[in-house]
């Protein structure tokens, strides 16, 4: 079954930190685009971070400096290391892979699957 299994939400104060995990299972997940969005209550989805096959990364503005996006190539997964949470970043935090990172944007073509979301909530 060809699926990518996302882990490590929950509720943190702000300023804290979560880690998320996106496990794939199926398919070799180096050989795709990987990338994290998100979607609070009321509002689209957005991109967070893109990453090529190559392990470039790319990040949205409000993430910028706090927020970081890697691979284990050898585990098939890929993360992202939230750091000094913000209410605002509270959403369901998807993960996806796909063909490729769209040039200047947070944004990945030809997505091959989604992954089922993770909570992040950030509240005191």
């Amino acid at each position: 079954q060809l699926q990518l299994v996302e882990s490590g939400g929950g509720l943190v104060q702000p300023g804290g930190s979560l880690r998320l995990s996106c496990a794939a299972s199926g398919f070799t997940l180096d050989a795709y685009a990987a990338g994290w969005f998100r979607q609070a209550p009321g509002k689209e989805r957005e991109g967070v971070s893109v990453m090529s096959s190559e392990s470039s990364a790319s990040y949205a503005d409000f993430v910028k400096g706090r927020f970081t996006m890697s691979r284990d190539n050898a585990k098939n997964m890929v993360y992202l290391q939230m750091n000094n949470l913000k209410p605002e970043d509270t959403g369901i935090y998807y993960c996806a892979a796909g063909e490729k990172v769209l040039a200047g944007a947070i944004v990945i073509q030809g997505v091959y699957r989604w992954g089922q979301g993770t909570q992040v909530t950030v509240s005191s």
